[in-house]
């Protein structure tokens, strides 16, 4: 199954061709032809006419053969391609508002997070030191192919149909492991009632990473841990951030370096306990708000405004290096399920064998 070809003299002139219809990110990818789209389908185990969803703003039907051509295009091995199909089946359910985030001009982009046996199976995808930055090629590879598939299946241009008056790098590529082996916590998937063993990717609505400072003290856990929760739930309500100004609806991303979930587990603050003590603190008083901005925060009664009003939305991961910065994350907050974080199974072994060409 062929959706439509394009022809050029050789691959530079492809690639200018592909840029100059607005088919790429900006940078340069890895021409589509058949024979590599055919490969990367073939890894799927899927059928290349498959539907895996609509993706808005434009309501393009994602098949597998477009997705796997956003996958070569990005620059996937065939090991990486069982992510990014799980992750456009999770995107295209109806509670990620994909048509809505899309078009808003809010900066969001999608951030990816792996859990289970994928995170080694699909080509080793990095949870450690620089885990959301340059250097790991599973990483950036499938955060790119989603972000492909959202341009020319979901139809998403910059001024034209994505309107995000910024955006952030993330809509580049956002994608990253959990560091399960040496987190306290159980397995992100876990808490949406995954066995541990399963391959999953969980997938929200993000903004860019905020930077967290913290030094705890070791002869004070009890304060510590309370410092530090302190310190992330203030940079949850800050003012300008949409969980705020939307009066608490939607997600937050928490993605916590090893030596703060130790601070933290070493006074038996399990993910429950820290999504609940966060949602407490990540508060604005109404008098501080309408202080600052009268006619924004002007409808707001009682004496806070909540940035968190569900612990559930809290996404709580460790990943990242030791030392002294974790990672906030803010998110857009609208769509009618209010950024809500969606997850699908990532399917492995799904792939036929592909067989050799003998001599006669």
């Amino acid at each position: 199954m062929t959706t439509g070809l394009l022809s050029a003299p050789d691959e530079s002139a492809a690639i200018e061709r592909l840029h100059d219809l607005g088919c790429t990110d900006g940078l340069p990818v890895i021409v589509p032809t058949p024979e590599r789209v055919d490969r990367m389908v073939l890894a799927t185990g899927l059928d290349p006419g498959d539907i895996l969803g609509e993706m808005g703003p434009l309501m393009g039907a994602a098949s597998v053969e477009k997705v796997a051509t956003a996958a070569v295009m990005a620059g996937c091995l065939p090991d990486h391609v069982p992510v990014v199909i799980a992750a456009i089946k999770a995107m295209c359910q109806p509670e990620f508002d994909l048509r809505e985030m899309q078009a808003t001009t809010h900066c969001t982009a999608p951030l990816l997070i792996v859990n289970g046996p994928a995170r080694q199976a699909c080509g080793g995808i990095a949870s450690g030191f620089g885990v959301m930055g340059p250097g790991h090629r599973a990483n950036a590879s499938i955060g790119r192919a989603v972000r492909l598939a959202m341009i020319n299946i979901g139809g998403a241009r910059p001024g034209e149909s994505d309107m995000a008056l910024h955006g952030h790098p993330g809509k580049f590529t956002f994608c990253i492991a959990e560091d399960e082996e040496s987190s306290p916590f159980p397995p992100l998937h876990t808490t949406f009632g995954y066995d541990a063993d399963q391959s999953v990717v969980t997938v929200v609505g993000a903004e860019a990473p905020h930077s967290a400072f913290f030094i705890g003290d070791a002869d004070d856990p009890e304060s510590s841990a309370e410092e530090l929760l302190g310190i992330l739930a203030s940079m949850l309500a800050a003012p300008g951030t949409n969980n705020v100004v939307l009066g608490g609806r939607g997600a937050v991303i928490l993605v916590l370096n090893p030596d703060h979930t130790a601070v933290l587990d070493q006074v038996g603050y399990d993910r429950a306990k820290v999504q609940e003590r966060i949602a407490e603190l990540a508060v604005l008083p109404v008098e501080v708000a309408r202080r600052l901005h009268p006619r924004q925060f002007g409808r707001f009664t009682g004496d806070y405004v909540q940035a968190v009003r569900d612990p559930e939305r809290i996404l709580l991961v460790q990943a990242g290096g030791t030392g002294l910065y974790t990672m906030v994350m803010p998110t857009w907050c609208g769509g009618a399920h209010r950024n809500s974080a969606v997850h699908a199974e990532i399917e492995l072994d799904q792939a036929c064998e592909v067989p050799w060409a003998t001599s006669s």
